[in-house]
């Protein structure tokens, strides 16, 4: 035989050897679509602006398109992450999911879908603001009376802030809220933050981290944040009977005169519905680790979407995770036995109240009940399948 022989032999195996490599790594690749729809809520907030910084990176390091379209009404942004799949994504808050899942307020007659979180977006600092000429200087002296609350009627979650949590931090019985607390309906978050410098409303709740925010900080008069004292457990557990998704917390984030003010977090997701691709969830998340040093530095919130981060908050979130997602995340070594364990009861948690609801839409269509949060008849039906549910709250 020629010398020369076992060598071509090593290099023909090795060639096939490669061959195989590659053909198993191809069949493992997923390409993301070629267009990305990514849904955040409106212009003017933190979710939209930190999306459009890491968007133009996932395009020029995998090839696609972003689309980030902002979309203040959360329960139409809802429908078209689950009922009309033209976003195919959502930057959502946890406290807005746990609305959706559970059917609370305007979508209790809407069809219910299992949602699953697929990587942290951000942990925004939210709290009550007044403008800087205003005599309301704490929390307590909004129980003087004739005071006006801007309320976002856009948002679920935000009505239910000003018009149930907010009384119940104050130690206010409904009778009282009602005499002293005079809401006044904002159809945008935009509306709703500008109502205290343009003299429509007294105090407002709002995100620290809007950019909104930062114009009204420069208006004529400024603007003061209304300390939530971490401390005073008895008007926190007030709060948290009807928010029990966020987190008391002293704000680090944001326009300069909410810092050291003590608030709440909520935090905010990319979620998606439960029945997305295994591959795509993976492959997002994947991008969205291993390029975080590459999209972090462009908005302060994309700093939020470090794994450490979302680390932390799975020690607390009752969302479930998507599958794709958890795949990646054991591959790296941050998912443990205790987390497939929370999952798996979030998942079953989830599940029963959307098939609970699917019942009671079957029934009221059945009976020819008008669906909707408005009708007292469909409500009774609601509650008659949704009796006995537990309901998701942070895991503190």
């Amino acid at each position: 035989m020629s010398p020369r022989a076992p060598r071509s032999l090593l290099s023909l195996a090795c060639a096939m050897a490669i061959g195989v490599s590659v053909g198993v790594a191809k069949a493992e690749e997923y390409d993301l679509p070629r267009l990305l729809v990514i849904g955040t809520p409106g212009t003017s907030s933190g979710s939209f602006a930190s999306t459009n910084g890491w968007a133009p990176i996932l395009k020029e390091q995998l090839g696609t398109n972003s689309r980030v379209v902002p979309e203040d009404s959360e329960p139409q942004r809802y429908r078209r992450l689950t009922e009309r799949r033209d976003i195919n994504m959502s930057s959502v808050s946890s406290a807005e999911m746990r609305f959706q899942v559970e059917g609370i307020g305007a979508y209790a007659g809407m069809e219910p879908v299992p949602q699953r979180m697929l990587w942290h977006h951000n942990d925004t600092p939210w709290g009550f603001v007044v403008s800087g000429d205003s005599d309301i200087e704490t929390m307590d002296d909004l129980k003087k009376g004739g005071v006006r609350v801007a309320q976002g009627a856009f948002s679920p979650p935000m009505t239910t802030a000003v018009q149930q949590a907010l009384p119940a931090y104050l130690g206010m019985t409904e009778e009282e809220a009602s005499e002293k607390l005079e809401f006044v309906p904002a159809s945008s978050y935009v509306e709703n933050c500008r109502s205290v410098v343009e003299g429509k409303a007294d105090v407002a709740y709002c995100a620290t981290i809007s950019s909104v925010l930062s114009e009204m900080e420069g208006a004529p008069g400024g603007i003061r944040w209304l300390n939530m004292d971490i401390d005073n457990k008895e008007a926190w557990a007030g709060f948290l009977e009807h928010r029990p998704m966020v987190v008391p917390t002293t704000i680090t984030m944001g326009v300069s005169t909410a810092k050291g003010v003590d608030g709440l977090a909520s935090n905010f997701v990319y979620a998606v519905p439960a029945d997305v691709d295994d591959a795509f969830a993976y492959s997002l998340a994947k991008w969205f680790h291993q390029s975080f040093d590459d999209y972090k530095g462009t908005h302060p919130l994309a700093t939020r979407m470090d794994v450490d981060i979302f680390r932390d908050y799975l020690d607390r979130s009752p969302i479930p995770v998507h599958e794709g997602t958890v795949r990646y995340l054991k591959e790296i070594d941050v998912w443990t036995e205790e987390d497939d364990a929370w999952n798996n009861e979030a998942i079953k948690k989830m599940d029963a109240w959307i098939e609970a609801r699917k019942a009671a839409l079957a029934e009221a269509r059945e009976k020819g009940v008008e669906i909707s949060h408005n009708n007292e008849d469909f409500m009774a039906i609601y509650r008659k399948h949704t009796e006995g549910l537990e309901g998701f709250r942070s895991r503190l």
